[in-house]
């Protein structure tokens, strides 16, 4: 707990800082002073510089003009802990590159081992780590793969692996994204624990309902600038948060021609386009699907909810043709029973797909323009020269989408909002017929959410194109949505 002394000490210093990007300058002339005591949420659109912002604090970009001043008791590195998008996606890949290595499975970390990596596991670090743990209520994970965790469960992982290495100061960039309800107020519950505790949070977020009353200050970034700043009364103001997100922009948003872009025109049979049954999938010991019966016809669109672990992914997985133990269940996809000899790339010419693993294998330099044309044959790269019809259906999608500017950047080099919007327009460059979307919404800022939702519901409703939508948001559940599949942790995998 901070003493009256402590309290209102200036903590991080920002003095007219200008940060660099690669080779692009962001945030001219920044001033911003944290104080101990002081809770900020940094708010702002996709694209607006807030994880670069605060990757400055960390040291992680640096600071070309002005100077940024931290005044913590240890090195800065240690001083704060850092949760973000970016890091899952570092630790996934670490996780690939190791499947790669010669020690095969065996290479792959435990998640005990992802938490303690690089750190000093001294019984007394020990008894931290245990109260961590169970804290965020992660104990029955520690023997399974960091690799086969949802998307919710290795973000209260990586939480957990900043808090073990007792930071003075925690930042928590989107960390609610990807969270079940359930996950979501026990990771709200933690950091005012922290919080109440001396710690020092600084929340980046794109969801004005995130900012709960624990935030004392808000600062709020657009177009790469520091648009308004202050305490959160002052700040959090109707008129501010409208001009924060209006679009900046003239004309109208390009229009799609909807009947060449969107008419898949199957005619509604009804068939099936996804039959399991009895399916079961395991990792060890730990059940994720229990003998789950499931049908999917053409016409129908699935919302699939369900709590943090109980296998939402790993269905997707299985639809997609992307997880081995399809061939152990009885799966068909289009008609085709999985392993009787069908072609991998015939089943995905016909499934568009939105996730975050997808976002994760583009790693390499490449440019905007090409992840979206790589839709066009499943590829992870663009590697054959496309006609003059593709081109076209690749330069409607990022127009309608209104990202026809990003078209020519590096992909790795968007903001993660950014990037996902692009992986929206590589979905649909291809006008499938099943339209799989697993958290699409994760890391889209308001505006950029309710285009998507717009969109969805466009081909959901006026097309024969199947939606299959996942989402812990029911706000978020498109309204051409007629079917519900809700999935249950089974009771075997739950901690006793």
């Amino acid at each position: 707990m901070l003493t009256v002394q402590e309290r209102g000490l200036p903590c991080i210093t920002l003095k007219e800082a200008t940060i660099r990007v690669r080779d692009r300058f962001i945030l001219p002339g920044t001033s911003w002073e944290i104080r101990t005591g002081e809770q900020w949420a940094v708010l702002g659109p996709n694209g607006a510089g807030k994880s670069s912002l605060v990757k400055a604090l960390t040291g992680e970009l640096p600071c070309v003009r002005g100077r940024i001043t931290c005044h913590f008791r240890k090195e800065t590195r240690e001083a704060v802990g850092y949760v973000s998008f970016d890091l899952q996606e570092y630790l996934v890949a670490a996780e690939d590159a190791r499947d790669m290595g010669h020690n095969g499975l065996e290479g792959r970390l435990k998640v005990r081992e992802t938490i303690l990596e690089g750190f000093c596991d001294r019984p007394a670090d020990m008894g931290a780590f245990n109260r961590i743990v169970d804290l965020l209520g992660i104990r029955r994970l520690l023997d399974r793969g960091f690799r086969h965790l949802s998307s919710g469960e290795m973000r209260r992982v990586i939480i957990a692996r900043a808090l073990i290495r007792s930071p003075e100061m925690l930042i928590l960039d989107e960390p609610f994204a990807g969270l079940d309800a359930r996950s979501r107020k026990t990771v709200r519950e933690t950091i005012e624990g922290l919080i109440a505790g001396g710690m020092q949070v600084i929340l980046v977020t794109h969801r004005q309902e995130e900012i709960f009353p624990w935030i004392s200050h808000v600062i709020c970034l657009k177009n790469g600038r520091v648009f308004s700043q202050g305490s959160r009364d002052e700040v959090l103001t109707p008129e501010n948060l409208k001009r924060l997100y209006l679009r900046e922009q003239s004309g109208t948003r390009p229009g799609l021609d909807r009947g060449r872009a969107l008419d898949t025109a199957f005619g509604g049979t009804g068939e099936i386009m996804v039959e399991m049954r009895q399916v079961t999938v395991k990792y060890g010991e730990a059940v994720i699907l229990d003998c789950l019966d499931w049908t999917v016809r053409r016409g129908e669109n699935w919302a699939v909810v369900g709590p943090n672990g109980s296998g939402k992914s790993t269905l997707l997985s299985l639809v997609t043709a992307d997880n081995p133990q399809a061939y152990a269940n009885e799966i068909y996809l289009f008609g085709r029973r999985r392993g009787t000899g069908e072609s991998l790339w015939e089943i995905k010419r016909r499934i568009g797909m939105v996730s975050t693993e997808l976002q994760a294998r583009y790693r390499r330099d490449i440019t905007a323009y090409d992840v979206t044309a790589s839709g066009l044959f499943d590829s992870i790269g663009l590697y054959r020269r496309l006609t003059a019809t593709q081109t076209e259906q690749v330069e409607r999608w990022l127009g309608f989408f209104g990202i026809a500017d990003m078209a020519h950047r590096i992909f790795t080099r968007l903001s993660y909002g950014e990037r996902r919007m692009i992986l929206l327009a590589r979905a649909m460059v291809k006008s499938p017929e099943m339209l799989v979307l697993d958290e699409p919404c994760q890391g889209l800022d308001r505006e950029n959410r309710r285009l998507f939702l717009d969109m969805v519901e466009m081909v959901g409703s006026r097309t024969d194109t199947t939606v299959i939508y996942v989402t812990h948001y029911e706000s978020e559940i498109p309204k051409c949505t007629n079917r519900i599949l809700r999935l249950e942790k089974p009771v075997w995998s739950l901690p006793s």
